[in-house]
């Protein structure tokens, strides 16, 4: 259940995941046509509740954490948060969600904030200026004291640290001999950094990015170059896909969803997996996988609620 680059702490045994992750094998006519084949890696099934890369990326940190309360961040509908609380309902840690938005404080919990709060995590609102400033040391100080966690173990947003993105390096490794390209869909960039750097020589990265502005790739760089001390792997991004970005769904990519899902048995979540199959079914009709390629998609996770 573990790998040289998963932490195998003594607490993190209760959470049981199921490692490595499966690789399935599609048939899909978008892709055969031109001689591209698609495997779908099923880290959506590593863990019931921290599904797919919140388990490879948070694993680090809660060994790390070692017991210590958590405090971390991330929007109204952050998959990341509810993520961390369910770890900390798991392992009997507490946990803080700094959420942005400080208007969201006197309105419903929308379904996801509901769910963080159910599995025992204590929310705290911030203007989104200072959310913007949070990684910004006098700014995350002040964020910690308002939010009475100024001992506890920060996990930045979407848990990408240099921890998670050597705990991601796992994910490429799993994957030698398997494709030629391994897709997956980005927020932060941290399972495409580690990603390609577990890769062997030969294969690639493709980062799909689910939020629009193109400031994606500096902050791959910065990461590897805090986990690995400069690049690694071979790795490159493709911004079309975003669709508007981060939560938009117009109709066409829920159509798209629905069908890949009949076609294949999948459930599609929508923020990520969804814009991630979309663009490499685009990019397998702009004939941009020689022939002969193998493509991986890494499933991130699932539909929620």
């Amino acid at each position: 259940m573990t790998s040289p680059d998963t932490p195998d702490a003594p607490h993190l045994a209760a959470l049981r995941p199921r490692l490595p992750s499966p690789v399935r094998e599609v048939v899909d006519g978008r892709f055969e046509c031109h001689g591209v084949q698609l495997v779908l890696k099923r880290d959506d099934l590593i863990h019931p509740e921290l599904i797919g890369n919140k388990w490879r990326k948070l694993a680090p940190s809660l060994a790390a954490a070692a017991g210590r309360a958590l405090v971390t961040f991330g929007g109204a509908y952050s998959n990341h948060l509810r993520a961390t609380a369910a770890a900390g309902r798991l392992l009997g840690v507490p946990t803080v969600g700094v959420v942005r938005g400080e208007e969201l404080a006197g309105r419903p919990l929308n379904p996801s904030l509901t769910r963080c709060t159910a599995d025992g995590m204590r929310l705290h609102f911030v203007d989104r200026a200072t959310y913007r400033r949070k990684s910004e040391p006098r700014t995350l100080a002040a964020i910690l004291r308002a939010a009475d966690a100024e001992q506890a173990y920060v996990v930045p947003e979407g848990g990408s640290n240099a921890e998670a993105v050597r705990g991601c390096r796992a994910l490429g490794t799993e994957l030698h001999g398997r494709a030629d390209v391994v897709a997956v869909a980005c927020g932060t960039g941290g399972t495409l950094a580690g990603l390609a750097a577990g890769l062997a020589p030969g294969q690639r990265a493709l980062g799909v990015p689910v939020l629009k502005g193109g400031f994606l790739a500096a902050d791959i760089r910065a990461l590897q170059q805090h986990a690995f001390g400069g690049p690694r792997g071979t790795w490159s991004l493709d911004d079309r896909f975003h669709l508007g970005g981060y939560a938009r769904v117009p109709d066409e990519l829920g159509a798209f969803a629905a069908d890949f899902e009949h076609r294949h048995g999948l459930p599609v979540e929508r923020l990520y997996v969804a814009k991630l199959l979309y663009g490499l079914v685009t990019l397998a009709g702009e004939g941009a996988f020689p022939r002969g390629t193998t493509v991986a998609a890494v499933i991130t996770g699932r539909p929620f609620p």
